[in-house]
């Protein structure tokens, strides 16, 4: 099961050609598992200015499965991402991308992104990534 991140979406939806998009276009294509967490959805909807175009990306987004955190023990495994990261000294910019990353790892499922932040998460705390 792949979790497509926030930046990997947007790019989808603005026509933004990167090796990710075209990763998660062919991976929905293919009928591949394909997965979304519940603050991704945020993170998208909250993007969108016409009310029109709203509401059918949020149809369009909940067709997939959503990963859900654990409960608390998610939020700490997010706090301990971030400062394994720290400690390595590359601090992650955004707490919600230690959420996604905790919800990925305690589900054991890789990461389609593109922000440089997973970069670090991946290679100091345990996050799976699919690369393209």
């Amino acid at each position: 099961m792949i979790v497509a991140d926030t930046s990997v979406w947007i790019d989808l939806f603005r026509g933004i050609d990167s090796p990710q998009h075209r990763a998660l276009r062919k991976l929905i294509e293919e009928e591949e598992d394909v997965s979304i967490t519940e603050i991704i959805i945020a993170e998208i909807l909250q993007g969108i200015r016409q009310d029109s175009d709203f509401q059918k990306v949020k149809e369009y987004l909940l067709e997939f499965p959503v990963q859900k955190p654990e409960g608390t023990s998610t939020y700490v495994r997010a706090a301990q991402v971030y400062r394994e990261c720290r400690k390595k000294g590359k601090t992650p910019r955004k707490t919600v991308d230690c959420i996604i990353a905790a919800i990925c790892i305690e589900n054991d499922l890789a990461l389609l992104h593109n922000d440089r932040d997973f970069d670090a998460i991946e290679a100091y705390a345990g996050l799976k990534v699919l690369r393209t």
